[in-house]
């Protein structure tokens, strides 16, 4: 990955707007004045890690993965697992989500006791830095709340007045029922300070302590963790949970305005002190509050998570049909050349539910919960805030909520591939997770274990046994990794799938995903588009006929007629105006002037490009 265009560097006027618009006007001067000495200190020691100084390109995938995801006795983890991403995945992947990698007290690294330290099990800063040489790397940044064992925390306890205001209090006797509520677990948890009994904020989890942002001092010092973090190597801030930032009792304590502007200032911080370093914001809620964290296109998140294509890839196969995604595809609408869509199928996280609210049926979403039950899986459950409870996730592998568990393992291995190139054909940046990559299964046992449903898909592996896995070209991991490998190299070469190419969802058969992706002439000079690429996958266990019409091809500037070749297969298809033509070459298909009618088999996909 690349670093980003920035825009306009920001200017002290709009900081102060922002500030102004966060803490009032008598606060936000003094604010702005301290923010800006720290922004200086870091200018002086932040070391940017970047290759290019261009944005975003069509090599570029993200791999989402524990920093102790394979790992080996007597050696820390981080070692472990730079010497086996770099043996398999460099060629495919240029950047590595790096998952919380801090000292931590639950839910698998979310529960941040110190943001400056490196947990010792996983290795040291040096890790880190080596690992950044060899791959772009995203950070978590868990800043909507820290370990009930963080310092922080600790000294609040303790009645230290310099955090008094860190965390907040609330009245348990209040009204909140207005609050979105990401999981059915109690708002307020009680805790006994030197202060006497209080009553906090703790969103996720008891042992998660929500952070006051109405305290600026905790803006002050987070700003300084996201600065250090890109000094550290981080080309990418994943700014976790960050929908929920700013609370005001009578709304629904999400999306708040506050919340925006404090995004917008984090970017301002990092264009200023660490040019080029990309912002992601994590907000697993539905589709049009989800693109509101682009901003205007270039103040707020570079990128954003694709958080309805995971239930809506996994619907379409499940019923054999593609015109609910077709249709939301359809939809989508570019930002801006320096935006993206973060694409992905799944990730240490279940598969969330709420994005496919208003897309899909709640029959729908309870049948898809129905059938991840059927494949060895989970369903957590959300609390309506009115004594009801509804799916909110599935805690399921990718491959198994995809799977029927009395399928052959080559059908499971050709439905997974195909998911996969819906991920990587539509435009934005795709992120594929280690356990998708290489083949996992559901890890039940690890649910047994922790007893966390979401555990069932963050098994960590011995990487001798690993190694074996993929050296035995019969084994599920090595096939499946295989054919993901293909994909991705063959994406790597295409132009036409740079994340900010044009884009047009096509029907062709309810069956069939249809995906046309182009390079428009640059600045709008010239004619036809550059290198076009049509992409067909069958979602379905039935042969279907996809067709096609030229004529949407010519409306896009694209010369429909010559030979379109299909990179995965080989299969050349010629398009002539004129029927009469002489015969086709052994291995092609010719087509006259009407519609084309291609046959694509049970989960197969095609990548059709212009010659």
């Amino acid at each position: 990955m690349k670093s980003a265009n920035v825009a306009a560097r920001p200017n002290r006027r709009e900081m102060l707007a922002k500030l102004k618009a966060i803490y009032g006007a008598e606060r936000a001067e003094s604010v702005l004045d301290e923010l800006m000495r720290r922004v200086d200190r870091h200018r002086r020691q932040t070391r940017v890690f970047r290759r290019n100084a261009d944005w975003v390109n069509e090599r570029d995938l993200v791999l989402i993965v524990y920093g102790d995801q394979v790992r080996k006795e007597g050696e820390p983890h981080l070692r472990t697992l730079r010497r086996f991403l770099c043996k398999h995945v460099k060629g495919l992947a240029t950047a590595v989500h790096l998952l919380p990698f801090f000292p931590y007290s639950s839910d698998d690294g979310f529960s941040v006791i110190d943001y400056y330290k490196v947990n010792p099990v996983l290795g040291d800063w040096e890790d880190i830095e080596r690992l950044a040489e060899d791959f772009d790397l995203m950070f978590d940044a868990v800043v909507n709340h820290v370990s009930s064992r963080s310092d922080w925390f600790r000294k609040y306890l303790a009645g230290d007045e310099a955090y008094r205001d860190y965390f907040i209090e609330a009245d348990p006797r209040a009204d909140y029922s207005s609050v979105t509520r990401p999981r059915a677990l109690p708002l307020l948890t009680p805790f006994e300070t030197a202060r006497g009994m209080r009553h906090l904020w703790t969103t996720f989890s008891e042992d998660q302590i929500d952070l006051n942002y109405a305290n600026e001092r905790v803006l002050l010092d987070i700003i300084d963790v996201l600065l250090f973090y890109a000094g550290k190597g981080a080309r990418i801030i994943r700014l976790d949970a960050i929908g929920y930032l700013w609370k005001k009792i009578g709304t629904s304590c999400i999306h708040l305005e506050e919340t925006h502007m404090i995004v917008r200032l984090f970017r301002d911080v990092l264009d200023l002190a660490a040019p080029g370093t990309l912002l992601m914001t994590e907000t697993n809620v539905p589709h049009a509050e989800n693109i509101r964290y682009f901003g205007d296109g270039s103040n707020e998140a570079h990128m954003v998570y694709q958080f309805p294509l995971p239930p809506l890839v996994l619907h379409a196969f499940h019923t054999g049909s593609a015109e609910k995604l077709t249709r939301w595809a359809a939809s989508l609408a570019p930002v801006s050349e320096t935006t993206a869509f973060f694409n992905f199928l799944a990730s240490h996280d279940g598969i969330g539910l709420m994005p496919a609210k208003g897309i899909l049926s709640d029959a729908e979403i309870g049948e898809m919960a129905a059938r991840t039950r059927l494949h060895g899986g989970y369903v957590s459950y959300k609390d309506n805030g009115d004594g009801t409870t509804s799916p909110y996730e599935l805690n399921i592998s990718y491959f198994d909520a995809l799977s029927p568990p009395d399928d052959e393992d080559e059908r499971k291995v050709s439905r997974f591939a195909a998911a996969h190139a819906i991920l990587l054909s539509l435009a934005g940046v795709p992120g594929i997770y280690f356990h998708s990559l290489f083949g996992s299964r559901n890890w039940r046992q690890g649910v047994e274990e922790t007893g966390r449903s979401r555990s069932i898909n963050r098994e960590k592996l011995n990487e001798d046994r690993l190694e074996a896995e993929l050296a035995d070209p019969s084994s599920l991991r090595s096939r499946v990794f295989r054919r993901l490998a293909q994909l991705i190299a063959l994406r790597r070469e295409q132009p036409a799938f740079h994340p900010n190419a044009a884009q047009r969802v096509l029907a062709v058969d309810d069956a069939v995903f249809a995906l046309l992706r182009f390079v428009r002439p640059a600045n709008g000079i010239g004619t036809g588009a550059r290198a076009p690429l049509l992409a067909l996958v069958n979602v379905s266990d039935r042969a279907r006929v996809a067709k096609i019409d030229p004529e949407v091809l010519r409306s896009e500037g694209i010369d429909p007629s010559g030979r379109w070749t299909d990179l995965i297969g080989g299969q050349s298809f010629i398009f002539v105006c004129d029927p009469t033509a002489g015969p086709a070459a052994d291995g092609e298909l010719r087509f006259g002037s009407g519609f084309w009618e291609i046959s694509i088999a049970p989960y197969q996909v095609y990548w059709l490009r212009k010659d």
